[in-house]
């Protein structure tokens, strides 16, 4: 689905040859400064190397439509952007900027649940904490059924049992769904534990 070669990005960053398979759960692994949420921002050209070329089903990324690349491959980054409004709110909020119908209330509840974060469609998103503000995002994200789902540190904030949880939960829906999933984490042992795909980064490559 994705192939990367020669890339170079300020030469800061230089990786190996990549290949990431559609319909499969892949985890990228690596040290600080292995280049990991960079590599997320080039596969769907939220940036561009200086070098090497990024081909999303052997296309170059740079050759579709930003926009619509950037729905079909959506990046959930440990940046949150949601307004300080309800939960409904900002799920109403994020469907009106792509001119679709909002969704009903049954429809939230279901990916807020595959998302572990069961709170209140009322409850104010200023009020959640780092970790809950998280995972409504997520769950905004998976709602539009990308076909490539990225995450940048999806588990970070998230203690034992709810990171299992919410791995668990989002590993078996995307394959249901057909969804690749791309992650990235520091927890090795979650990575081996979920991933049909594991890419480990070399610090200096």
């Amino acid at each position: 689905m994705f192939q990367l070669s020669n890339v170079n990005f300020k030469n800061i960053i230089k990786y190996p040859e990549i290949n990431i398979s559609e319909h499969k759960v892949t985890f990228i692994c690596g040290k600080s400064g292995s280049g990991k949420s960079t590599l997320l921002k080039l596969l769907n050209a939220s940036i561009s190397p200086d070098e090497g070329e990024v081909l999303y089903h052997s296309i170059p990324v740079t050759d579709y439509d930003t926009v619509l690349l950037r729905r079909e491959v959506i990046l959930a980054s440990q940046s949150v952007y949601l307004s300080d409004q309800s939960i409904r709110d900002n799920f109403m909020e994020y469907y009106s900027y792509r001119g679709l119908p909002a969704p009903d209330d049954t429809i939230i509840c279901k990916f807020l649940d595959l998302c572990i974060a069961n709170f209140p469609l009322t409850a104010n998103c200023h009020e959640l904490s780092g970790g809950e503000r998280q995972r409504v995002f997520l769950a905004i994200c998976l709602s539009f059924l990308p076909k490539v789902l990225m995450l940048d540190e999806p588990t970070s904030a998230l203690d034992e049992i709810t990171a299992n949880s919410l791995l668990k939960s989002l590993t078996d829906y995307c394959h249901k769904e057909h969804i690749t999933l791309i992650a990235i984490t520091h927890d090795l042992s979650l990575a081996k534990k979920y991933a049909d795909e594991l890419i480990l980064l070399p610090t200096e490559a």
